[in-house]
């Protein structure tokens, strides 16, 4: 069964791949291993969010069809973060690079490995604003509203 999910990308940091812009792409090309990548946003620099004490960062989101059950894509995530030089040191902290599924078609869970959908994903202009360009009209499955219609519901709000 083929299924559609949304990912959110940031890089704050620099990395053998080069600059943050580099690192999305690595990233990006990484991920079509683990299904067919279908829309990638334009990358949006944004202020830091909880700790500021970093570097600014460059996100993006992307669209991927895939046939990995949800928990699957999940570790392949996590993997690619790994490979790629991601260190969790300071929660929020900077980073080469940060992967998180945010939409899995229309499922709901909340395990210890994963929630979806992303627990924090509707609070987010900086989710929210890239995944918009690409899927304004996926629909958040818990708040029943579209990507869009949440962005909109954020008004001048930062964060």
């Amino acid at each position: 069964m083929r299924a559609l999910a949304a990912i959110a990308l940031g890089s704050n940091l620099e990395s053998d791949f080069g600059d943050r812009e580099a690192n999305l792409r690595e990233a990006v090309k990484r991920l079509g291993l683990l299904g067919r990548v279908r829309a990638v946003s334009t990358f949006h620099d944004t202020e830091p969010v909880g700790y500021l004490s970093q570097p600014r960062f460059l996100n993006a989101a992307m669209l991927l069809e895939t046939e990995q059950e949800p928990l699957e894509l999940m570790r392949g995530l996590l993997e690619i973060e790994q490979a790629m030089g991601r260190q969790r040191v300071v929660a929020k902290g900077p980073r080469v690079i940060d992967l998180d599924l945010l939409l899995y078609d229309a499922v709901v869970m909340n395990t210890a490995a994963l929630t979806l959908p992303h627990p924090g994903m509707h609070e987010r202009r900086f989710v929210l604003e890239p995944l918009a360009e690409i899927a304004p009209g996926m629909v958040h499955p818990v708040l029943g509203k579209t990507v869009g219609e949440i962005l909109q519901g954020l008004g001048r709000r930062t964060a």
